[in-house]
């Protein structure tokens, strides 16, 4: 088994570790916002869907990561913590595989952090940042 065989599974089982949580644990549905803002980062898989999740919620923070960037593992629970603990909607955006976003965005080193407040870009931050920092972001924008 190769190494990008054992990512994409690891990528698979997250997937649906959140998908479950999103359906059972917090009843709220990703891709509907009148269901309220996702407890847990949203996985961008398309251009469509980034520009849904950008313009459907009030403030949205988006990670843009790789899965090989050892300071987006990094940040990732703290990502997961911020969706939970705030009114934000997070998205994910994987790099490698969007890269026309990371471009029409300006991401030139990962974890690239943007905030979106009522679809439009009004922050973005660079590299690992505390819980607190980023929780303090949101805010100031809900």
């Amino acid at each position: 088994m190769s190494d990008a065989d054992t990512i994409e599974e690891i990528k698979a089982r997250r997937r649906e570790q959140l998908l479950d949580q999103l359906g059972t644990d917090h009843g709220v549905d990703a891709d509907d916002p009148a269901a309220g803002t996702p407890d847990a980062p949203i996985h961008v898989e398309s251009v469509d869907q980034f520009s849904d999740v950008t313009t459907d919620y009030d403030v949205v923070l988006v990670d843009f990561y790789a899965d090989w960037c050892g300071p987006c593992n990094m940040l990732e629970p703290i990502v997961a913590s911020v969706a939970a603990k705030t009114d934000a909607a997070v998205a994910k955006v994987d790099i490698d595989q969007h890269q026309g976003l990371a471009s029409q965005y300006g991401v030139r080193s990962v974890p690239t952090l943007v905030l979106f407040a009522d679809g439009e870009q009004v922050e973005q931050v660079v590299g690992v940042q505390d819980e607190s920092t980023l929780t303090n972001l949101v805010e100031r924008f809900s």
